[in-house]
């Protein structure tokens, strides 16, 4: 897969697969998507929803994917599984699938995931998607399996964490103005103090996940991906 984000979450199992695997509970904490909610489907088939992200004020890009998950397993693991797209010719994000694995552990459970897709806008898209694109979705997922990782361990709401975030950001730049006055000497450590350190305790922050599997090996795709069906 071309993007891996994994995060230790210390929390109850049967929590952290409800507030992954509920639509309504997903979108508060996923800053990837601005609305998930399940479409009907038949006996048999996995869980159809209908995602949208807004990316702009009055600009949504909305498309349709299908998860299957796999809750009692024999080796312990959890693991769901989904495939995705979006017809709109405005959204660079053609087609996808990953997946998500729940590895229990001494320590808590190792929350990851693995998912790639194919951009439209032939090789303009390619090169956006290389250059931008890519590297932004996979700081989001991070900075959203942070988000997650406070509110299922310490109780921070997803709301809360956002404005903490918010707060942050405002005053790491408030630090750089503030320097502007006195010179070029002060505003260099004061840029630098405000990108290296590091983020509030109740601040989420993608540099605190895993952005490579263990021991740089590639991750082996579940078995259950390969036979969901297609949006």
């Amino acid at each position: 897969m071309g993007l891996y984000i994994e995060a230790l979450i210390r929390t109850d199992p049967e929590l952290l697969w409800e507030r992954t695997q509920e639509p309504a509970l997903h979108q508060r904490w996923d800053l990837r998507f601005t609305e998930i909610s399940p479409l009907p489907g038949g006996p048999g088939e996995g869980q159809r929803f209908r995602y949208a992200t807004r990316v702009l004020p009055f600009v949504t890009v909305a498309g349709t994917g299908t998860n299957a998950g796999e809750r009692h397993r024999a080796d312990g693991e959890r693991v769901s599984a989904l495939r995705f797209a979006s017809p709109q010719r405005l959204s660079l994000l053609a087609e996808g699938s990953g997946y998500w694995r729940y590895v229990p552990t001494p320590d808590g459970v190792r929350f990851l995931t693995g998912y790639d897709y194919r951009p439209r806008w032939g090789r303009f898209g390619a090169l956006a998607d290389r250059l931008v694109f890519r590297p932004l979705m996979g700081w989001a997922t991070a900075w959203s399996f942070d988000r997650l990782r406070l509110w299922c361990e310490r109780g921070i709401t997803p709301a809360r964490s956002l404005a903490y975030a918010l707060c942050e950001a405002l005053a790491r730049v408030a630090l750089v103005v503030a320097a502007l006055p006195i010179g070029p000497a002060a505003v260099l450590p004061a840029a630098l103090a405000a990108l290296l350190l590091p983020p509030l305790p109740a601040t989420p922050a993608a540099r605190r996940c895993l952005r490579r599997p263990p021991g740089r090996t590639a991750a082996a795709l579940p078995s259950l991906l390969t036979r969901l069906e297609r949006p």
